[in-house]
């Protein structure tokens, strides 16, 4: 396994927060990187595009303060998140404002992201690629990023088909770089299995839905304490790719479940107009593991959990408790 060096030592979890449409806002990076994670939000979520300068601003004068005052704490880096894709039209303009603010690391999408990473990397920033399979994640390394992200059946949002244990096995099998793991991601244990998987670390997005500090509606933060892994729905019919959503929210659309027919990959659009901006608003994505979420917490409380969840773990086969 490898971690990066600009994560050593950074971690009070070996966790990546991903980046969720609509729902990622600074307030929820700033307490996800105060307890220790990778916090992240995608670029697109800051609107107009003038936003994402103030808001990088505010998280990093945040952290800052943070640290200053806290210098024994371990305070994670954040993540931006930069969808590759032909539609959006802010792409170079957020990639600028990314090297102007050195922003530690970014999480890129979609098309393998070359002109991304010579960018980021002119700075020595992390790039990290979703990909869902073993032809995505070679055309991402030979693009020259930092790390794969292995988006795995059950995760939320956009998400593959395979299961983990088979995803990341054929990628060890050529990449012994930094792997991280998501696909029903919610509990501390779950964390310890991903390393022990050999995963470097863990991608976490549905667990941090129901927080006070996300972006969404209260009753969306209600339906996924209430649903379980049968209340989610993977279809292509709402963005042209595949993807996890809570069945409630398609019903309350006034959808059959079963019975959503398919699109394609044209209809996913990325502009500030785009369906994809409409799905998202109106149908909930969530991972498979909301079955282990029944409560909304703040982003403190939860990060408090996983870290309990994990130490117990690591104890219960005689694991250091004090590192992740």
């Amino acid at each position: 396994m490898s971690l990066p060096t600009q994560l050593a030592d950074k971690l009070a979890l070996p966790v990546i927060c991903s980046p969720m449409f609509i729902l990622s806002n600074p307030e929820m990076v700033i307490e996800q990187c105060k307890a220790g994670l990778v916090g992240s939000f995608p670029a697109l979520n800051a609107r107009p595009a003038e936003k994402l300068d103030e808001w990088i601003t505010q998280i990093q004068r945040e952290l800052e303060k943070y640290q200053a005052e806290h210098p024994d704490a371990k305070v994670g880096p954040f993540a931006v998140n930069q969808i590759c894709h032909s539609s959006n039209e802010r792409l170079a303009h957020d990639v600028e404002v990314c090297v102007k603010h050195k922003v530690p690391i970014v999480i890129t999408s979609l098309r393998a992201p070359t002109d991304v990473v010579d960018a980021i990397h002119s700075y020595g920033g992390l790039v990290f690629h979703d990909v869902i399979n073993v032809r995505h994640a070679k055309k991402a390394l030979s693009a020259g990023v930092d790390g794969l992200i292995l988006v795995s059946a059950g995760a939320g949002g956009h998400a593959g088909a395979l299961s983990p244990f088979a995803l990341l096995t054929e990628i060890r099998g050529f990449y012994d770089g930094t792997v991280i793991l998501a696909g029903s991601l919610t509990k501390g244990h779950h964390i310890l299995s991903a390393e022990v998987m050999g995963a470097d670390l863990a991608y976490m997005g549905t667990r941090f839905i129901a927080t006070r500090e996300a972006n969404a509606d209260q009753a969306y933060k209600e339906m996924v304490t209430t649903s379980s892994a049968a209340d989610v729905v993977y279809t292509n019919l709402f963005t042209g790719v595949h993807g996890n959503y809570l069945r409630g929210s398609i019903e309350n659309a006034g959808l059959d479940p079963e019975n959503l027919g398919t699109s394609d990959p044209s209809k996913m659009q990325f502009s500030d107009t785009g369906s994809k901006s409409k799905a998202w608003k109106d149908i909930w994505g969530a991972g498979q593991g909301v079955g282990s979420i029944t409560s909304i917490t703040t982003v403190a409380e939860t990060a408090a959990d996983l870290k309990a969840e994990y130490a117990a773990a690591r104890a219960r086969f005689g694991m250091p408790v004090g590192k992740p």
